[in-house]
C-alpha cells in the first residue's frame, strides 16, 4: 500500500524487513511478491533498469511454482512494458509472445490482470511511435470484467499519452482527468510514476480538474520532490483544523464554487462559509489561493484515505 500511494521510503523500509525475514531461502511464492514490490519501488524512483531485473526475477520465481500464478499477466505486462521503455522493443514483444503461448489460467483474479497485457502492448506501440495502434490495444482493457482500478488508471494515462502524441490536447486532458478520477478513491499515485505521465499532466489545466490536491501530490512526486506522507504531521499552528474544516479544505484547490462545495458535502452555504473563514484564520491565509498554498506546505491536501501500514507484531 505504501508503494501504491507513493510512499516509497516507507515501502522500502518494509521491503527491507521482508527480505531480511525471507532470506536466505525464500519460498518462490513469497519471492514473486517481493520481487514485484521491489520492482515497483525502482519504477517509482525512475530506476527502470533495476526494475527490469526485479520483474524478470519475479517471472523466474513464478516459473518455479506449480501451475500459473494469478498475477502472471501483471508480471509479464510490467516486464514487457519496462523492456519497451528501455528501448528493448523486440525483447518486449518476445515476452508477450511467450506469455500468449502458455496455457491460460482460469480465474477471476487472473482474468482481471489481463489488462496489464493490453497496456504493455500499448507501451510497445508508443515506444515505436505508433499512438493509433496503442489506442486500439487499450480498447481491450474495457472488455475485461472486474479490471483492477490501478490497471484502469494506467490505461487512461497511456491513452492520454497517445492522444498527446497525436496532438489532441483536449482528448489528452480528458484522459488525464479520467485517470485522476479512477485514482482518487484509493489515492493511487504509483501508476502515474510508472507511466511517466509528467507531460500528460501538464496538458491538464489546473483550474479545470476536480482532483487538484491529488494532482499536486503526483506532480511533486514525478518532479522528484519528497513523496507526500499519508500520515500527515500535525499543524504547527495554535489550532488544528477540525475534520469538517479538512473536508472543506480538500475542495479549495478545485474549481468548485462555495455553493457547489456545499452541495458536495450536503451542508448549507453558511456552514461552508464558516468553515472557510476558520480555515483562513488557522492557516494565516488571506484568500483561497494562499490557503491552498499554506495547506500544501503542511501536507494537509495529500491525504485521500488514511492508508495505514500494518504494525509489526513485535511492536
Amino acid at each position: 500500500m505504501a508503494l501504491w500511494v507513493g510512499e516509497f521510503d516507507e515501502g522500502e523500509r518494509w521491503l527491507r524487513r521482508a527480505w531480511e525475514v525471507a532470506e536466505p531461502h525464500v519460498d518462490p511464492a513469497a519471492a514473486v511478491f517481493l520481487h514485484v514490490a521491489t520492482g515497483m519501488l525502482h519504477v517509482g524512483r525512475g530506476q527502470h533498469r533495476s526494475a527490469l531485473d526485479e520483474f524478470a526475477a519475479a517471472a523466474r520465481a513464478q516459473s518455479l511454482l506449480t501451475g500459473v500464478h494469478a498475477l502472471a499477466p501483471r508480471i509479464t505486462g510490467w516486464l514487457a512494458a519496462t523492456q519497451a521503455r528501455l528501448g528493448m522493443r523486440d525483447e518486449a514483444r518476445a515476452t508477450l509472445t511467450e506469455f500468449s503461448a502458455e496455457p491460460r489460467h482460469v480465474g477471476a483474479i487472473y482474468d482481471g490482470q489481463m489488462g496489464a497485457i493490453y497496456n504493455a502492448r500499448a507501451v510497445i506501440c508508443l515506444a515505436g511511435g505508433d499512438p493509433a495502434t496503442a489506442l486500439d490495444a487499450l480498447g481491450g482493457v474495457l472488455d475485461i470484467t472486474a479490471v483492477p482500478r490501478f490497471t484502469l488508471v494506467e490505461t487512461h494515462l497511456l491513452a492520454g499519452i497517445a492522444h498527446l502524441y497525436q496532438g489532441d490536447r483536449n482528448a489528452a486532458a480528458a484522459a488525464a482527468e479520467s485517470a485522476l478520477a479512477a485514482a482518487e478513491p484509493d489515492r493511487l499515485i504509483f501508476p502515474f510514476a510508472m507511466a511517466g505521465a509528467a507531460d500528460l499532466l501538464d496538458a491538464l489545466p489546473r483550474h479545470e480538474t476536480a482532483h487538484g490536491a491529488l494532482l499536486a501530490d503526483i506532480v511533486d512526486l514525478i518532479r522528484g520532490a519528497l513523496a507526500p506522507r499519508t500520515d500527515r504531521e500535525r499543524l504547527s499552528q495554535p489550532e488544528e483544523l477540525s475534520p469538517s474544516e479538512l473536508r472543506v479544505l480538500r475542495y479549495l484547490p478545485t474549481n468548485l464554487t462555495r455553493p457547489e462545495i456545499a452541495g458536495e458535502l450536503y451542508v448549507s452555504i453558511n456552514t461552508v462559509n464558516t468553515h472557510i473563514r476558520n480555515i483562513y484564520s488557522k492557516l494565516g491565509a488571506r484568500d483561497r489561493s494562499s490557503a491552498v498554498e499554506r495547506a500544501r506546505e503542511f501536507r494537509l491536501l495529500s491525504t485521500g484515505r488514511n492508508h495505514q501500514i500494518p504494525a509489526s507484531p513485535a511492536h
